[in-house]
């Protein structure tokens, strides 16, 4: 019989243990370094919208993870989503089911917390698809020469902040994801973090005006793989910004280190950034044919899922799907939570969703879970799953109409990492 409960006592060592041996990343390598993971992990369980379960079989610990709470901005509206993290299964009970196990659990959970939607960082992509979750947007890695930026507006709204500026670094943070899709919503202890060895390990910038901060950069410096004290990197970890002024002063401050720095290096879901560079190419001199210069590298990381495909119409009950009006019946495909799996009846009218108990339809869409769930992201249109036989269509003509009713402005942006 599965037995997952939050871990407490000597189930933090447990988990410990099986987490280092899965994570090798970790790099514990002593007995100190697995007392501040286990001092860590009781941190965690702390904190209210953080828990840690573990997976028993016969009172022996076999696997364990992070659940997390999210309120996240979906689409412009404000809804609750799962997350999880951390995902570890002892080393000598590998292929025992363990991790499917969790996930279940996991999923059932949520579900019955009200949250449609779950979310997860993936060790391996394809393990996480075969269990329904869609692939999230990809983002790019640039590493340009801070002398590339464009010369821009003046930096002398830019200033260092400090412990005093939480409130106000917060509120930046909140402006910027109640308007931007595929945001988390932040709370005060995560903020905690970022002010530990702050100016030694950690700096933190930030564009003031009118006694409010408008964007900010958290980032630290890395040295280059040479033996020079004076070649360094700029890593930057979060990069926000809520006013163009912001943006462009930000920019400056990053291109007047060009004495210093050698290269910046910037991971981004923005898919036009290269517009703001004068020279674009990264390290490497290869040319992709005929003479495409590399300008960054990309990589597919968050992957989403839904739960309930009526559920989420329902929290979606206020968005406009760009004033479309058809009769949908969607058919779901869900072989790893079956109770998600079949169709659900969609009225678009002039763009508002409603789910009637009966009538007719239109137009018949179907398609995985997986697929969908990328879909009403809006990380890919429906006219290019159409295209690569991952959904089928009842009637070609609505291919317009279907499209048009999941297209977004913007592919969602995820800063928090779990």
């Amino acid at each position: 019989m599965r037995d997952i409960r939050l871990l407490s006592g000597e189930g933090f060592e447990e988990y410990a243990d099986i987490a280092f041996n899965a994570y090798p990343g970790f790099q514990i390598a002593t007995e100190e370094g697995r007392q501040r993971l286990i001092d860590r992990l009781k941190e965690f369980q702390d904190i209210p919208v953080q828990h840690i379960v573990g997976l028993y079989r016969e009172g022996k610990l076999l696997g364990g993870m992070r659940l997390f709470d999210f309120r996240m901005n979906m689409l412009g509206i404000e809804v609750s989503a799962g997350g999880v993290g951390m995902v570890a299964v002892d080393l000598v009970h590998k292929k025992e089911h363990v991790a499917k196990e969790m996930l279940t659990y996991f999923h059932e959970h949520y579900k019955g917390q009200g949250a449609n939607v779950v979310l997860l960082y993936p060790f391996k992509p394809g393990f996480y698809y075969a269990m329904g979750y869609g692939y999230g947007a990809k983002v790019s890695q640039y590493r340009f020469q801070p002398a590339a930026l464009r010369k821009g507006l003046g930096k002398e709204h830019v200033r260092f902040l400090i412990a005093d500026d939480k409130p106000a670094l917060m509120d930046c943070y909140n402006r910027y994801q109640a308007r931007t899709h595929g945001m988390m919503i932040r709370y005060p202890p995560e903020w905690d973090g970022w002010f530990k060895n702050l100016g030694l390990q950690n700096r933190l910038v930030g564009y003031e005006r009118d006694g409010r901060i408008e964007g900010y950069i958290f980032f630290k410096f890395h040295p280059r793989p040479v033996e020079n004290l004076l070649r360094n990197d700029i890593v930057i970890q979060e990069f926000v910004y809520t006013s163009r002024a912001a943006l462009a002063g930000l920019l400056e401050f990053l291109r007047t280190q060009a004495d210093q720095i050698d290269r910046i290096v910037l991971t981004t879901a923005d898919e036009t950034f290269q517009h703001l560079l004068t020279d674009p190419r990264n390290e490497c001199q290869d040319l992709i044919p005929s003479v495409y210069h590399e300008s960054n590298v990309q990589g597919v990381g968050l992957m989403v899922r839904i739960l309930d495909v009526a559920g989420i119409f329902r929290d979606l009950a206020e968005r406009n799907f760009n004033g479309q009006s058809c009769r949908l019946r969607l058919t779901a495909r869900d072989s790893f939570f079956p109770e998600n799996d079949g169709s659900t009846l969609i009225h678009f009218e002039q763009g508002r969703a409603t789910l009637p108990e009966a009538g007719g339809h239109d137009v018949e869409v179907t398609l995985d879970i997986a697929e969908f769930s990328s879909l009403l992201m809006g990380v890919i249109g429906f006219r290019r799953l159409h295209l690569y036989g991952l959904a089928e269509i009842s009637d070609e003509s609505y291919l317009d109409t279907i499209q048009r009713i999941f297209a977004v402005e913007q592919k969602p942006i995820c800063m928090t990492a779990f």
